[in-house]
């Protein structure tokens, strides 16, 4: 850990007076809530797992509240920053509150989801308190982009939390779940108050924690191929795999056949599916192309009577 001061970190008085300084009102539409608790950032450091020898990138700093908590512990901290005047005036905020540390301090200024490469060394760590209007694009972006980060804590809307956590067979569990399970094991790890928010939002927060997969998941569809399946798969979540895989694999029998050498059920739901299986129907798209004359249009009677009950 630095020897920083005691107030290197940001209270809710310093947060008030850097947005007046530099004439930042917090925006709705990037969703910006700033962080004013130094305790609280520094449990996410703690939540976050984060290591003296961790290049850790940061998306979203805004005035720079966690920023300030990760460089206290990490050897490299990378902010990516989409916000003109936020970014203009963080790395001064860096270099007068923590100035033995600033050279371990790096800035993007860019939109996070079209980010393809980082300064310095490769990051090791994710940790954010994500814009909860893009929490889950910009996650799985990163995660995909940067395959050497190890392990990732992004603070978000408590409901997309329970989402991204959520196991198969859960009311909440869908695309963002198993997609994200591709990539790692993922975990509620905490939830957080409003109270240690300016402004405070509408909603609650909640912690997520992602740990990388030791393995990827064996499959030989591609990934794109796999999340083409999940994404059908609860277009219509409602309806079986049978039918909302109909438009995916052509029609409503193709869809049968790829989910039985899959050796899932076609009367399941993508919300029982765990993301290997996903990948097993994804391998099977193929399966049964040829195997009847009349399939081609998808409107065979099961698969018409399956939409009339739904």
């Amino acid at each position: 850990m630095s020897s920083s001061t005691p107030d290197a970190l940001l209270g809710p008085a310093d947060v008030r007076e850097l947005a007046a300084a530099l004439g930042v009102r917090p925006t709705k539409q990037r969703g910006q809530n700033f962080v004013i608790d130094a305790n609280t950032v520094r449990r996410i450091v703690r939540t976050a797992d984060v290591r003296p020898e961790d290049v850790v990138v940061e998306v979203g700093p805004g005035l720079g509240s966690l920023t300030l908590a990760l460089l206290e512990v990490a050897e490299r901290v990378t902010a990516v920053e989409i916000d003109d005047v936020l970014a203009g005036a963080l790395p001064a905020t860096i270099g007068a509150r923590m100035p033995e540390r600033a050279e371990r301090f790096a800035l993007v200024h860019s939109d996070a989801l079209h980010v393809t490469g980082l300064p310095g060394p490769a990051p090791t760590a994710l940790v954010a308190n994500l814009p909860y209007n893009v929490a889950v694009p910009v996650l799985l972006h990163m995660l995909d982009t940067f395959p050497s980060i190890e392990r990732t804590l992004v603070m978000v809307q408590s409901e997309v939390a329970d989402r991204l956590a959520a196991p198969p067979g859960s009311k909440v569990y869908g695309v963002p779940s198993v997609k994200a399970n591709w990539y790692a094991d993922v975990k509620r790890a905490g939830a957080i108050g409003r109270n240690v928010f300016w402004p405070a939002p509408n909603v609650d927060s909640g912690l997520v924690s992602l740990v990388r997969r030791t393995e990827p998941v064996k499959t030989t569809a591609s990934k794109a191929a796999v999340f083409a399946v999940v994404d059908a798969a609860f277009a219509q979540r409602r309806k079986t795999l049978r039918a909302a895989l109909a438009g995916w694999a052509g029609s409503a029998v193709r869809a049968e056949a790829a989910l039985v050498a899959a050796g899932v059920s076609p009367q399941a739901r993508g919300e029982s599916l765990t993301v290997e299986e996903f990948a097993r129907i994804a391998e099977n798209r193929n399966t049964g192309n040829d195997s009847t004359g009349n399939d081609s249009t998808g409107n065979d009677s099961t698969e018409n009577e399956e939409q009339a009950q739904q």
